[in-house]
């Protein structure tokens, strides 16, 4: 009875060693058929899909590489254009912002004139001109350039319009 008692108690400790040697014997086997077959030139399905593998992986960097530097190509482009539509609004708003400037001098001018020449003016244009004047002055102070084109205008105007409302329009 006691040998069979023996078999049936498992010795936990020679299994894991028995097959931790097995498991070292395979890979031994393996890497010596490996290197025959290496040495011999053949060539196994296994090692031909490791091969297409590692070939893959190479395409795959220097395509990730080209990318990358065209990326960084395009970036270059992109800032380039970036600055020159910058440069180009700035421009584009600096013409806007003088022919505003322009077309009200104009109108505080051209309405000067026309108090000058002592045409009859309603109370409405007058207003609507120091409007106008006001606009003016903020533009021009937004933007850092000095007035001095339309002073003698405004005052004119002013004088004018004070008139007019003491003789009542």
């Amino acid at each position: 009875m006691d040998p069979i008692q023996e078999l049936t108690t498992i010795n936990f400790s020679y299994v894991f060693l028995s097959v931790f040697v097995i498991l070292i014997g395979i890979k031994s086997v393996v890497s010596l058929f490996e290197w025959i077959v290496g040495k011999l030139g053949l060539e196994t399905r296994w090692m031909r899909g490791k091969r297409e593998e590692h070939e893959l992986l190479l395409q795959t960097s220097h395509a990730l590489a080209s990318l990358q530097e065209k990326h960084e190509k395009d970036m270059l482009r992109s800032d380039r254009h970036d600055d020159e539509m910058k440069t180009d609004l700035k421009r584009l708003t600096n013409m806007f912002i003088d022919k505003q400037i322009d077309d009200m001098r104009w109108e505080i001018n051209s309405f000067a004139n026309t108090v000058l020449a002592g045409k009859r003016c309603n109370k409405d244009s007058y207003q609507h001109c120091i409007k106008t004047y006001q606009k003016y002055e903020k533009i021009l102070q937004e933007n850092g350039i000095k007035n001095g084109e339309v002073e003698i205008s405004m005052e004119l105007i002013h004088e004018s319009y004070r008139q007019k409302l003491k003789d009542g329009f």
